[in-house]
């Protein structure tokens, strides 16, 4: 395969290629934070039920996550700008189908499909990165890369809500498409890069390792609904097993592995995937659920709720680059551990939001959690990548990204099944008193709560009695997300333990990074933005 690897690349290509790409890391998260967004106006125009408006972000989310390793392979073989490419057109123009959708199920196909051009896009650009930068130049390149995340993250909530309320949800899926045609047209400028030595697809391990994530991923989806003992359930879960031992067999036997296995044999690296499970755990749900809590309880527009959901993701904007020149003096294994225990600190400080709580109560723990996640942007991705040859960037940051956006499919289908279970447990009995279609139907409440809705379930209760209803209705709910976000607090406070214990196991000699390649572990020099 040609390769233009060694071919000279000037200043203005490398700061082109950052911008390009920085733009698609940021389009990212707005698509994925817009989505929840949008998820009240999904409904209230094709009157779909939970499950199916739910698919609408899980669909998006469960391509991502289960290609990226593939996509960081075939970027690897196939060229990164050539994937990179691909994947922006697959994205405009799925973005696209998604904005002139008829019904739902377009919908959730089309978002389906995103997450697949999403996979391309940010595995990548991420590999594209490490080819135009070197050294110290790198480090600064994946400092703006993590801003430019803060920034998908800081202001996605606020655009799409922006853009919901003043012309409708279908926006919020037409402008990121329009942003990816022209991310599109503008990469051709990039230069090519590849692997050499990648001289062919490792099929056996793409097929079981993608089979593998899908079926986990879809029985902790469709458990809800079909049961967590049902006969589809339970052979995803098989599934699922049978399939990771056997992508495990293929990859040891692999002269080219699309995944060195070994590589989670070093105790730092390690240490990166525990500490990006427990802050997509702890973060990315809250972006997800918080909106619909807030026009739910709150009667907020979508507007406002993208306002509000700011003092949580600015400072995922800001501190990337705080945590760049840090590391000057504190070791990134530090600046981790900090980041995981800062957001357990958040998520438990967050159980004072009730319905019309200030937004004053709500900014320390909403800054303590933002904090500890933009921590983790200024160093995390950097680190991952560096862990190899730059040759095998793509395979590198493909599973580095695989664990985070799996950590966040699986994060967004159990806290979503919490919610909707802890709110049908609060409800209890309560409802059989006001009469109405909820009387005997609880459920069906905990779902019409979780997709935003009170305002129609009130109407449903005599007048006399629909301040009672609404107060065990809001009590319900308020409680259930308590529940979920006690449930972050501890998973964050043992991944911080974790972390520190495993951070403490020496390197063996056979499992330090191949030559030319950052440690994961590296002090500053290897790891600051300036």
């Amino acid at each position: 395969m040609n390769s233009r690897n060694d071919a000279v690349i000037s200043k203005g290509q490398a700061a082109f290629g950052l911008v390009i790409v920085s733009i698609a890391s940021a389009l990212l998260p707005i698509s994925l934070t817009g989505a929840s967004v949008a998820l009240p106006g999904v409904a209230d125009s094709f009157h779909n039920g939970l499950a199916a408006g739910q698919w609408v972000v899980n669909g998006y989310d469960l391509t991502f996550a289960s290609f990226m390793l593939a996509a960081g392979s075939f970027a690897d073989l196939f060229g990164r700008r050539r994937m990179f490419l691909t994947g922006s057109l697959v994205f405009a123009v799925s973005s696209l189908i998604s904005a002139a959708a008829g019904n739902v199920l377009v919908l959730d196909v089309a978002r389906t499909v995103a997450g697949l051009g999403g996979a391309m896009l940010l595995t990548a650009g991420s590999a594209m990165l490490a080819h135009l930068f070197d050294g110290a130049a790198r480090a600064r390149a994946f400092g703006v890369f993590g801003t430019a995340i803060g920034v998908g993250l800081a202001f996605g909530p606020f655009i799409a809500g922006s853009l919901s309320t003043a012309f409708g949800w279908r926006t919020i899926f037409l402008v990121p498409g329009l942003v990816g045609l022209l991310i599109a047209a503008c990469c051709l400028r990039l230069p090519e890069s590849s692997d050499p030595a990648a001289t062919r697809v490792d099929w056996a391990g793409t097929l079981t390792f993608t089979g593998a994530l899908t079926a986990l991923i879809l029985a902790l989806l469709e458990g809800p609904q079909l049961g967590w003992a049902g006969p589809l359930t339970i052979t995803a879960y098989v599934l699922t097993a049978v399939l990771l031992i056997a992508f495990v067999a293929v990859e040891r036997r692999q002269a080219r592995p699309m995944f060195d296995l070994g590589l989670f044999a070093q105790p730092q690296y390690l240490a990166l995937c525990v500490a990006v499970l427990a802050l997509v755990f702890a973060f990315t749900p809250l972006l997800v659920y918080l909106p619909t809590y807030f026009v739910a309880v709150n009667g907020a527009s979508t507007l406002h709720a993208g306002v509000d959901l700011m003092m949580l993701t600015v400072p995922t904007l800001i501190f990337p680059m705080v945590a760049g020149y840090l590391l000057r003096w504190v070791p990134i294994r530090h600046m981790v551990t900090l980041s995981v225990a800062l957001t357990a600190g958040g998520a438990a400080w967050l159980t004072v939001l009730g319905p019309r709580v200030g937004n004053w109560v709500v900014l320390g723990p909403f800054l303590l959690i933002g904090t500890g996640v933009g921590i983790s942007f200024g160093c995390l991705d950097g680190a991952a990548v560096s862990s190899v040859d730059p040759a095998r960037a793509g395979m590198a940051a493909g599973m580095f990204n695989t664990v985070r956006l799996a950590g966040e499919t699986i994060a967004i289908a159990v806290v979503g099944t919490l919610l909707v279970s802890a709110t049908r447990g609060g409800l209890g009995d309560q409802l059989g008193r006001f009469g109405g279609r909820y009387a005997q139907h609880p459920a069906d409440l905990a779902n019409a709560l979780n997709q935003g809705d009170l305002a129609g379930p009130v109407q449903s209760v005599p007048a006399a009695s629909r301040a009672a209803f609404t107060d065990v209705a809001v009590g319900a709910y308020t409680g259930a997300l308590h529940t979920v976000l006690w449930v972050m607090a501890v998973f964050c406070a043992v991944a911080a333990v974790a972390l520190l214990l495993i951070q403490r196991a020496p390197e063996k000699p056979e499992q330090a990074a191949p030559a030319g390649a950052e440690p994961v572990g590296a002090e500053p020099a290897a790891t600051t933005v300036s």
